[in-house]
C-alpha cells in the first residue's frame, strides 16, 4: 500500500449500509397511517439517500412548503429512529471489504449528511462504531455536503490530510465533495442511483459496480 491510500471515506446511506428497507418500509408505514397507498421499493430505493424531505416528496406527491409536510417528515422520521436496522445491512461484499482495510492498517470512516441522531444510533447497532476512524454526520460540521468541509474534519479525526484518503459515495454531492476537499472520488454504481442520474458525468477518479473492486483500486491506483 502507499501513502496515496492512507484512509477511505465512505458515504452511508447507498453506500456503506444498504438501509433503503428500512427506509422504504417507514415511509410506506407513514403512507398508510396518513390514509394513503403503499409505493413500490423500486419507487422508493433511488430516493433513500436524499433523506426524509425526498421521500415524503415523493410518497405524497407535496413540497415542503405544504402545510402538512412537516408532519408527515416528522412521523416517518419517528418511526425510522425506533426501527433504524431491522433490515439494514452492509452491501454484499463491503464486509469484506472493511476486514481488508483493517487487516492492512488503512482506517476507514464515515461521511453522511444524515444527522447524528440517526447516524450514530444506526452505527452503534451495527457494530461499526468502534471499527470505524472517524463518524462525521451531516450536523457535525456548519456545512454538510456537497461542501467539502465535513470530509476535511473527517480527515483530521482519522489523522490523514484529504490528499491521502478516499472518498466513495453514490450521488453527485458526494463526488463534488470528494472532489472540492482534494480526494481521491470513487462512485458507487451499486447505490442508490435514479434512471435520470449520470453518474458517469460526475467527475469522480473512478468508478465501481461493486465493493470488491475497491481493494483493486487501493492496489493499482492508476487502473
Amino acid at each position: 500500500m502507499s501513502e496515496k491510500n492512507a484512509a477511505v471515506l465512505f458515504d452511508l446511506d447507498g453506500t456503506l449500509v444498504d438501509t433503503a428497507p428500512d427506509l422504504a418500509n417507514a415511509l410506506n408505514v407513514t403512507l398508510k397511517h396518513f390514509g394513503r397507498d403503499p409505493l413500490p421499493f423500486e419507487r422508493i430505493r433511488p430516493e433513500v439517500s436524499h433523506g426524509g424531505i425526498a421521500l415524503i416528496r415523493l410518497g405524497f406527491e407535496i413540497e415542503p412548503d405544504d402545510k402538512a409536510f412537516e408532519d408527515y417528515r416528522q412521523f416517518l422520521l419517528d418511526y425510522y429512529q425506533d426501527n433504524l436496522s431491522v433490515d439494514s445491512r452492509l452491501f454484499e461484499g463491503m464486509d469484506v471489504l472493511l476486514e481488508k482495510l483493517e487487516s492492512n492498517g488503512i482506517p476507514w470512516g464515515v461521511v453522511t449528511n444524515k444527522p447524528s441522531w440517526l447516524t450514530d444510533p444506526l452505527m452503534q447497532q451495527m457494530g461499526m462504531d468502534k471499527r470505524a476512524a472517524c463518524i462525521v454526520s451531516g450536523d457535525t460540521c456548519d456545512n454538510k455536503k456537497p461542501h467539502p468541509e465535513p470530509i476535511h474534519h473527517a480527515c483530521q479525526l482519522a489523522g490523514v490530510s484529504a490528499e491521502h484518503c478516499w472518498y466513495i459515495g453514490d450521488a453527485e454531492r458526494d463526488i463534488e465533495a470528494g472532489n472540492a476537499a482534494g480526494c481521491t472520488t470513487v462512485t458507487a454504481l451499486f447505490g442508490y442511483i435514479d434512471d435520470d442520474d449520470q453518474p458517469e458525468n460526475w467527475h469522480a477518479d473512478h468508478i465501481i459496480s461493486h465493493p470488491s473492486e475497491m481493494m483493486d483500486l487501493l492496489t493499482n491506483p492508476q487502473n
